[in-house]
């Protein structure tokens, strides 16, 4: 399933997926994604569909062509007690357990507890017994409903339900794990929301965002408005949270209000400290790392490269990618006085372009009352000339205009052009208003 259902009755599924009074009769009551988690035993791999089944696919025994993923409670030298459902498998990376979480317990196989995590016995994902000549055993969560997701830091795994957030930590033989509550104030929006970076994770909840880094707490958002009043929440279970560590950022992938789909995209730069956001549909996301390059997927079925080039390469020839940055209003001192600007002193890099004359559209804006249109508006266009023995590009520009406040925005839309922003200046003074 590609599109989640949220359950019977009134206003389940999509818009005339049905004949008029039919909601409740819906062949998808209760379905969720079809999301998938999986890890590295070794050279294997151990697999699970989320509210599904749990598969081992091994290496050594699958040459091309390759043998089918099987049931990890079928493999020889699995006991009975082996789960069969769970919501998330992972290996443990310090002690080599297999962890299962939202599974079957080891005396009620077949029957999902949602709160219950299971691990194996250690280096051995066929024994899943608990005894005293093992390692293998469980842990059960004591408050939100249901498991959303987990993911591993270098510390510790975090377990977040759908409304706490708890720390599972090694703490070897008799217990093998323990587990704790950090936070039972925490909401999470999808399986997939939460991403790890260094030693901080972040995700996006419900109308907030949070970051854990010791203790949790509300990532203050200046796009949060923006972002929560257009999101289709029936379908946040597809949100995707990615890492570009290149330019130390976190996206959230997200459905607008009247898509389906993931259309948008929200940015953390968590170096600067600062949000951005825009258009694109990406469901999947590898930052570099064995790769050069990040790698996204898309809705349209294509594979990207991100960070790679300076033009779009999803159309032949390649296409300018639209971009621009812009300024909220600045005033002098309270807006009370209306300013005169005469000069725009410009300071961008086009290192990276690949154009041999790059350039970007500088323009100001200015307006008289805070609830006005834009009464004047000036653009002018600033070119590299020169990359010896410095880069040279337009100094100055000149102009006149006259508001209490102003806006600066730079864009680009020429094929082959990289630039990033410096510190342009403006020339100003107060005056009058004629």
């Amino acid at each position: 399933l590609d599109t989640t259902v949220a359950g019977a009755g009134w206003g389940a599924g999509t818009w005339s997926r049905g004949a008029w009074g039919s909601a409740a009769s819906l062949t998808a009551v209760g379905d969720i994604l079809r999301i998938w988690s999986h890890d590295n035993f070794g050279e294997d791999l151990i697999i699970n569909v989320r509210d599904g089944g749990i598969y081992y696919w091994d290496k050594s025994t699958s040459s091309a062509p390759f043998q089918r993923a099987v049931e990890l409670s079928s493999l020889a030298g699995a006991d009975a007690t082996t789960p069969t459902i769970a919501k998330q498998v992972m290996i443990s990376d310090r002690d080599r357990h297999v962890i299962v979480f939202g599974c079957d317990a080891q005396d009620n196989i077949g029957v999902q507890d949602p709160l219950l995590i299971r691990f194996s016995d250690q280096e051995n994902p066929l024994v899943w017994s608990a005894e005293a000549t093992n390692t293998a055993g469980d842990l059960r969560i004591g408050t939100g409903s249901e498991i959303i997701t987990a993911l591993e830091t270098r510390q510790q795994i975090l377990v977040f339900t759908d409304k706490s957030l708890h720390a599972m930590q090694y703490l070897g033989p008799p217990f093998t794990f323990g587990i704790s509550m950090i936070s039972e104030n925490i909401t999470i929006a999808s399986p997939l929301s939460a991403i790890a970076v260094d030693d901080m994770v972040m995700w996006m909840g419900e109308q907030e965002f949070y970051i854990y880094s010791g203790q949790v707490q509300r990532l203050p958002c200046s796009v949060r408005a923006y972002v929560f009043n257009d999101f289709n929440q029936d379908q946040a279970e597809k949100v995707t949270a990615a890492v570009n560590s290149s330019f130390s950022e976190i996206w959230w992938f997200y459905p607008s209000a009247n898509s389906d789909t993931i259309d948008k995209y929200v940015v953390y730069n968590y170096q600067e400290q600062v949000w951005y956001y825009g258009n694109m549909t990406r469901t999947a996301w590898i930052d570099r790392g064995i790769g050069q390059y990040p790698v996204a997927a898309s809705t349209d079925g294509y594979l990207y490269y991100h960070e790679f080039g300076t033009d779009d390469g999803s159309v032949n020839p390649p296409a300018a990618i639209s971009s621009y940055i812009e300024s909220s209003q600045m005033s002098m001192g309270a807006g009370d006085n209306f300013v005169f600007l005469s000069k725009l002193i410009p300071d961008v890099t086009f290192d990276g372009s690949t154009s041999p004359s790059p350039n970007v559209d500088f323009t100001l804006e200015t307006r008289r009352f805070p609830g006005a249109d834009y009464n004047q508006t000036t653009s002018s266009n600033v070119i590299r000339s020169s990359t010896v023995p410095v880069e040279q590009f337009t100094d100055q520009v000149r102009l006149r205009m006259r508001g209490r406040s102003f806006a600066l925005k730079i864009e680009s839309d020429n094929t082959g052009v990289e630039w990033r922003l410096g510190t342009p200046r403006v020339e100003l003074r107060p005056d009058g208003r004629r």
